[in-house]
């Protein structure tokens, strides 16, 4: 995997978990609103608006560099947009990445050892 292919999967690691927060943060305050005075709708709205972009972009991204198959690209942005998805994208990408690290290390620094990511 080159350096590009594996800074686009951590981009997308990093934002998966902040992303799958703050969407249960905007559900936990739109109950606050309908229950209460407390109104950070706007607020949390926002914050899991911009996540959720930086979460699309960066899953494009990730897509266009690993050449995912359609299916493995599908599950990644069915996960963003679940309340949880977004910790099990990160699993599934660490579980990948921490894959492709061994199958090196066994493998050697060479072509012989190469793993897909994600698939």
């Amino acid at each position: 995997m080159d350096i590009r292919t594996a800074s686009a999967l951590h981009r997308l690691r990093l934002v998966s978990a902040p992303e799958a927060v703050s969407f249960l943060l905007l559900l936990v305050c739109s109950v606050l609103k309908r229950t209460t005075d407390f109104n950070a709708v706007p607020a949390m709205g926002m914050i899991h608006g911009v996540l959720f972009i930086l979460y699309v972009v960066f899953w494009a991204l990730a897509w266009q560099r690993t050449r995912w198959s359609f299916g493995t690209a599908a599950l990644y942005f069915v996960l963003s947009v679940l309340p949880t998805g977004g910790f099990f994208a990160e699993r599934k990408l660490k579980r990948a990445a921490d894959d492709e690290v061994a199958s090196r290390v066994l493998g050697g620094a060479g072509g012989a050892g190469e793993a897909k990511v994600g698939a």
